[in-house]
């Protein structure tokens, strides 16, 4: 499973054997159950990961108790509440894993190791929080500016393949509309 991993940061930065074996030895594997927290809201989350198998939903729950999901992840992507994990504060977001999950995980204080010790660790986690920068920019821009219709149709360019895995009260929490909105607005577009 690490070799997943080691892959994926070989995307972005080189990587030599001693460092992948520091990978292998570092990263640990940890599983899940759908339905399982790998956050809850008010914890302050200590890991970070990366997923090999199932996905996760990033949950909001407001004051009168309705739970809002403002994102996924899936294999082949990083899970963590960043903003929680880099000021240790207690995360107003929780991550649930949504089908049995295999997360590998690191710990603050080995990122931190990462970034000391790799060639180009620096590099991997500016990138890592670029990308994670620009994908929130979208999202409050689109949460702001756009109608339902079109974070649907947003919704759909990013996430097509994972409707199938998803209930349909997720995505219409997702696009920010009640479920019976959502098949209005699917009926539209179908035509």
């Amino acid at each position: 499973m690490h070799e997943l991993l080691i892959t994926q940061m070989s995307y972005l930065i080189r990587l030599s054997e001693e460092e992948k074996e520091w990978i292998r030895q570092v990263f640990a594997i940890k599983t899940y159950e759908k339905g399982e927290y790998f956050l809850r809201e008010g914890q302050v989350c200590r890991e970070a990961g990366f997923i090999v198998e199932g996905m996760v939903r990033y949950v909001l729950t407001r004051d009168d108790g309705e739970e809002l999901t403002v994102d996924f992840n899936k294999e082949m992507e990083y899970t963590c509440n960043y903003a929680s994990f880099l000021d240790k504060s207690p995360s107003e977001t929780a991550i649930q894993c949504i089908e049995p999950t295999t997360i590998i995980v690191i710990s603050y204080d080995d990122l931190q190791e990462i970034y000391a010790r790799f060639a180009e660790g620096q590099k991997f986690g500016r990138l890592i929080c670029e990308f994670l920068y620009v994908q929130a920019i979208k999202k409050v821009q689109s949460l702001y500016t756009n109608e339902p219709e079109k974070r649907y149709l947003q919704f759909m360019d990013v996430y097509s393949t994972l409707v199938p895995r998803l209930p349909q009260y997720y995505i219409s929490s997702y696009v920010g509309v009640k479920p019976p909105s959502l098949s209005r607005i699917r009926k539209r577009l179908a035509k």
